[in-house]
């Protein structure tokens, strides 16, 4: 009986472990997870969980007993040590060893950090640590005006906390969706009293708050730190499999060992559309790449090409973005951003390759199929049609 061993106990692990059992795969599956808690899904915990408009109970991926039922040995709180492709066994933290016939590694990533005290939102015990802190009325000081940024800065807010967000870049999310639409965000967040300090970085974080790189210093009673994340490569790494900005696989999230795939965030895929690998953070990569993953172990034909895909909520304002606009030479309006209610395309050579709905419902699809299509438009079509 073949045992395929699955490391990272997150959404895509456990959507991994859910399809191999789907498909009709009958061997010995186990899930290992370093954290106490069994898989859930993380996008709550920087919106209506951290907002405390959520149960607890329905961040979980599966019922509590999902696992016993369906034959899956979920091993929470372990961690994995090391990989040995070449014996096709892991190494666990209290020495023991477990073999595998095939492996997913879906170690997801961890928050950038910065020297100092501060919080990091990536785990259920973050966003209730924080959560506990906003209800106390907390003055709140964010670096970094990143969407982990924005959702934390929008949270605090609605529980009535005093907020500053500081950031280097120009404006908000300049880098993920540019300046126009950056700007946007950040004249949204203004509205509703946010205090935004861009072009300084946080040189030093302290018990009292941070020391710009202007000098200047900001108190605070708590400093969230939201620069980003980056990849679990380590244990790959070590093994001695091709990594980049992510662990490198095929379009089928086969690595280059051929019985170890990879899948969510971890993994950087060959995307046949783009014609170069990508490396995706959000829930949807999660949502479906664990489910590609396990069709691939079970030796199914796999082209993984999903575009990427994120939404966010802050305030009244619900948005919805596909693609990726990397290289893009224009930007066409389809309403007005002002309103909070339009959408936005971006093009390269007068083709589609990323769509942003800000209140506009039911659309993604369509924005999708345009993007998929490469098909030429005139921006005239875009904003009228």
């Amino acid at each position: 009986m073949a045992t395929y061993v699955i490391v990272g106990a997150g959404l895509a692990g456990a959507k991994a472990a859910q399809t191999l059992r789907e498909e009709g795969f009958d061997g010995e599956i186990v899930l290992i997870g370093a954290e106490s808690e069994r898989p859930y899904e993380r996008p709550p915990l920087s919106k209506e969980y951290l907002q405390g408009r959520g149960e607890r109970e329905k961040i979980f991926v599966h019922e509590p007993g999902w696992y016993a039922d369906n034959d899956v040995d979920l091993r929470l709180g372990t961690k994995v040590t090391r990989i040995e492709p070449a014996h096709h066994l892991v190494r666990l933290g209290d020495g023991s060893r477990q073999p595998y016939d095939k492996l997913l590694i879906a170690t997801g990533a961890v928050p950038r950090r910065l020297p100092g005290p501060a919080y990091y939102l990536r785990t259920v015990d973050d966003s209730e640590a924080l959560k506990r802190r906003f209800a106390e009325g907390a003055n709140v000081l964010i670096v970094g005006a990143s969407w982990i940024g924005l959702e934390t800065a929008a949270a605090a807010r609605a529980a009535g906390c005093q907020v500053t967000v500081v950031e280097p870049e120009p404006t908000a999310l300049n880098r993920a969706l540019g300046p126009e639409l950056g700007a946007l965000f950040a004249r949204l967040h203004a509205s509703k009293g946010v205090n935004l300090r861009f072009g300084t970085a946080a040189a030093e974080i302290t018990e009292s708050g941070v020391r710009l790189s202007s000098g200047e210093r900001l108190t605070a009673d708590l400093v969230v730190v939201g620069i980003g994340a980056a990849p679990e490569v380590g244990l790959a790494r070590d093994a001695g499999l091709d990594v980049g900005q992510g662990v490198l696989t095929d379009s089928s999230l086969r690595t280059s060992n051929p019985d170890v795939y990879a899948a969510g965030d971890v993994a950087e895929f060959f995307h046949p559309l783009y014609g170069r690998r990508v490396r995706v953070e959000h829930w949807a990569n999660a949502l479906h790449g664990g489910p590609a993953a396990a069709r691939s172990m079970l030796g199914q034909e796999v082209v993984y090409d999903r575009l990427p895909y994120f939404y966010t909520d802050q305030y009244e304002l619900g948005m919805e973005f596909s693609g990726d606009i990397e290289g893009h030479d224009e930007v066409v309006y389809r309403g007005d951003p002002e309103s909070m209610e339009f959408i936005a395309y971006w093009l390269r050579d007068r083709r589609v390759i990323a769509g942003m709905n800000v209140n506009v419902w039911d659309v993604v699809d369509d924005i999708q199929e345009l993007i998929k299509s490469g098909v030429t438009v005139h921006p005239k079509e875009l904003s009228s049609g």
